[in-house]
């Protein structure tokens, strides 16, 4: 396929010799105008990719935090066609800073897999990340994104043996992003030094960029993980900042932006001294 939009970022941020920052927001948290707004600031932050979470009623792999905010997104009215919309908007504005989609088959399957890639390519998303279809079932529609050029990102695991890591693998483009924790998002702090060797380890695998995610929070854990990976995804921390900054029936307030690019500035300070 194509080079695409992940591609350039993750070759522009080796280049600089930084890892990139990647992080993670739900769609229409706490409503649709301001995770526009947010989505926007990211960039300006210091994020250098944008997981954008697809609203679902049983997001399984996530903590309390994301369920959260997915319920927040939900109960605003978003939809897939509005998270659709969102990212044409984005694109009025910044036609660089790849989008990911992140989420679950069901909202995908509902609407019909090939449907769905093509409408996301033509909205300006870039890339995918479906946590629950496994590679055995690519045709359904890790093969559909990639011929509608798209990426499919898939998941390694603490558990994902030798004997499993290829055909992980297999279909994988943009980047493998690497769980650095066994369990749900934000369940538990990681281990740099076990992240370091894990990374190398998959690196042995594929020549495609390795980023690690599930427990970064902090500067310091961004720069430690950041000297061995290509990329340091961090969701928990982004979408607790939302839930802190609203008012107690849950709407946002003036401080609701600044809550969450403060943290990615400060995030993206501690990528850019992992290597220095």
């Amino acid at each position: 396929m194509e080079k695409t939009r992940i591609d350039t970022r993750f070759a522009a941020c080796k280049a600089q010799n930084r890892p990139a920052l990647v992080g993670f927001i739900t769609a229409g948290d706490p409503d649709y105008d301001t995770s526009l707004e947010l989505l926007k600031a990211l960039p300006k932050a210091g994020l250098d990719l944008i997981e954008l979470g697809m609203p679902f009623s049983d997001p399984m792999a996530e903590g309390i935090p994301i369920q959260h905010a997915t319920q927040r997104a939900l109960a605003s009215g978003q939809t897939m066609e509005k998270t659709f919309q969102m990212v044409r908007e984005f694109r009025k504005v910044d036609n660089e800073t790849p989008i990911i989609l992140m989420g679950y088959y069901n909202p995908i399957y509902v609407r019909d897999p090939k449907r769905f890639v093509v409408d996301a390519k033509e909205a300006g998303v870039d890339g995918m990340i479906v946590v629950d279809i496994p590679p055995e079932h690519d045709d359904e529609l890790c093969i559909p994104a990639k011929d509608a050029g798209l990426n499919f990102i898939r998941l390694a695991t603490p558990t994902t043996d030798e004997k499993r890591l290829p055909k992980v693998l297999e279909n994988t483009s943009g980047f493998v992003y690497y769980v650095s924790v066994t369990g749900i998002t934000g369940s538990a702090a990681l281990d740099a030094d076990k992240v370091a060797i894990a990374v190398d380890r998959i690196k042995d695998h594929t020549d495609l960029p390795v980023a690690v995610g599930f427990g970064v929070k902090t500067p310091e854990q961004a720069e430690a993980v950041g000297r061995n990976a290509d990329g340091v995804v961090v969701g928990s921390v982004l979408v607790n900042a939302i839930k802190e900054s609203l008012t107690e029936d849950g709407k946002a307030t003036q401080a609701t932006i600044s809550a969450v690019t403060s943290i990615v500035s400060g995030l993206a300070k501690g990528c850019k001294k992992a290597r220095a």
